[in-house]
């Protein structure tokens, strides 16, 4: 018990970048991440490392330098952090899988422009689990639906000519056959 209370602690204390070796790479030590508003960010390196290109670029350049992400906006890059670090306690402490899919649904309770966001930045982060989660959200707001009703949820203009549109139906006739 006292050791979750040291994690829950600053990092501060663990972090000297004045220290020349850091050879002890097994001690929880943190990344600095940068936004594309140059924004820094540190988080602890497990935590981090659940991007593969944060992990492969800590690989890369070791601790010291920030990982520059000039695709993720700050406020996105903070959504992903809180993603990373409740799956990364969640795994510490084996919470059951009901509890964390509680927590990824109401994670995803985010508007348009934040989700669509959260998917550009899971992708070029390379975070599988939230890159699916994101992108299930979206197509679970599609199934069922018309194309009309699609685009009145999405906020779609349809560019289509009524011929063209007619084309598409035929086209696509199959699909309708159930």
């Amino acid at each position: 018990a006292g050791n979750l209370l040291h994690e829950g602690s600053s990092p501060a204390h663990k972090l000297h970048p004045q220290t020349p070796t850091m050879a002890d790479d097994s001690e929880a030590t943190a990344v600095k991440l940068k936004s594309k508003q140059e924004e820094i960010f540190e988080v602890e390196k497990e935590v981090a490392c659940r991007s593969v290109t944060v992990k492969n670029m800590v690989e890369d350049t070791g601790l010291d330098t920030p990982v520059p992400l000039p695709m993720v906006d700050s406020k996105i890059l903070i959504k992903v952090i809180e993603y990373c670090k409740y799956h990364h306690r969640a795994e510490q402490e084996s919470l059951p899988e009901d509890e964390k899919n509680v927590w990824d649904k109401d994670f995803v309770k985010v508007d348009d422009e934040t989700l669509f966001n959260l998917i550009l930045a899971a992708n070029y982060l390379d975070i599988k689990s939230l890159l699916d989660l994101t992108c299930k959200t979206v197509a679970d707001e599609i199934k069922g639906k018309t194309p009309e009703e699609i685009r009145i949820r999405f906020n779609i203009k349809n560019d289509f000519t009524p011929e063209e549109e007619e084309e598409v139906k035929r086209e696509n006739a199959w699909c309708e056959e159930r």
